[in-house]
């Protein structure tokens, strides 16, 4: 059960954004993530993510909590979700015709991966993805292109770590970015940068 922190941050100025301290293992049904999120400088709480796949990927069950803000979500009819105020008083509901979620946690990066089962010598594949953006987690469809680059097998002490090179493209401005992973922890990515893990990552079967 790989567990470790992920530092955040603008990936334009690179401002620091929060320090993402995660678990995440496979189990018989899936894939579930969890973590919590603090402030780099002060500690302070800044939210939560759990999210749990299931054997082909799909989200299963989502819950987010960033500030006040609360998302619980699932794939159901293309995907659902319930978003709260920070009073509790009004709760408003979402659904889209898209494949599943995304976010500025690394846990998003993997599920899509997951979810698109790419090989190297395939072509790009297209995802539409719902994006909950902070702070007040508001949703947003963003449509993607996936395509995995290269994998490569490196040598380490406890045997060799696999690691999948993928270009990701945002189909509205073009802009691309290379995400690297290894099993289901990110290695780099985009604003994200992993500091501190504990054991090797899990690797799908």
């Amino acid at each position: 059960m790989p567990r470790g922190r992920y530092s955040l941050h603008d990936p334009h100025d690179h401002t620091p954004l929060a320090d993402e301290h995660f678990q995440c293992a496979p189990g018989p049904s899936g894939w579930r993530y969890v973590s919590r999120l603090t402030a780099p400088s002060s500690g302070d709480d800044l939210g939560s993510v759990d999210l749990a796949l299931d054997e082909l990927g799909r989200p299963i069950r989502l819950e987010l909590h960033a500030g006040s803000w609360q998302v619980r979500g699932a794939a159901l009819d293309g995907v659902t979700w319930v978003r709260t105020d920070p009073t509790g008083t009004h709760a408003t509901e979402g659904n889209v015709r898209a494949h599943a979620f995304t976010g500025s946690s690394p846990a998003f990066l993997v599920a899509t991966a997951r979810l698109l089962r790419l090989t190297p010598s395939a072509s790009a594949t297209r995802v539409r993805l719902v994006a909950f953006t902070d702070p007040v987690l508001a949703p947003r469809t963003v449509d993607q292109s996936w395509a995995l680059v290269k994998r490569e097998a490196h040598a380490t002490d406890n045997g060799p770590l696999t690691v999948e090179e993928y270009q990701v493209t945002a189909l509205d401005t073009g802009e691309q970015h290379p995400v690297h992973l290894a099993g289901d922890v990110v290695l780099s990515a985009p604003g994200i940068e992993l500091e501190d893990l504990e054991s090797p990552p899990s690797v799908f079967p």
